[in-house]
């Protein structure tokens, strides 16, 4: 069994940029950096960023370069492809692997402009004022609690 699948979360790097192939269908592609925090074993605080190249084919094409940006945020499910050419100007074969985005998800909007849907397509968001919620309080003795007194 094989497996050709990618889970990306992450931010745009520069605007989509949207074409048509000759047959008419639209091609845009995108490119997304993602962001792995760890610590090393000096015990530093360390964030690796990776740049992944994105193409979206059809209406998700059109989607992605009508309503997104640099610096937003978009989840991408897809699969990896590396595509091969000749480069005429050294005559060297050259290669890029790409992930082909066969769905994807608009991350939030910040800022609040211009509203937007969960989904980030079209529908304005009417903004709701939420009551004051009322939390509850825990009442703590004052006296020193003993471990003898915990009946478990």
């Amino acid at each position: 069994m094989n497996l050709n699948k990618v889970f990306l979360i992450g931010n745009l790097t520069r605007d989509p940029e949207l074409k048509n192939i000759p047959s008419g269908q639209a091609i845009c592609q995108i490119g997304i950096a993602t962001n792995r925090n760890y610590t090393d074993k000096a015990g530093q605080k360390q964030q690796q960023v990776e740049f992944h190249n994105v193409v979206f084919w059809g209406k998700l094409a059109e989607l992605v370069a009508k309503y997104m940006k640099k610096g937003q945020m978009l989840y991408v499910e897809g699969r990896l492809q590396t595509r091969s050419w000749d480069d005429k100007a050294s005559g060297q074969k050259r290669y890029k692997t790409e992930i082909v985005g066969e769905n994807m998800q608009f991350g939030p909007r910040l800022g609040g402009a211009g509203g937007g849907s969960p989904t980030g397509v079209g529908v304005p968001r009417k903004e709701v004022e939420m009551p004051a919620e009322e939390l509850a309080t825990v009442e703590y003795p004052e006296d020193e609690i003993k471990p003898e007194d915990i009946p478990f």
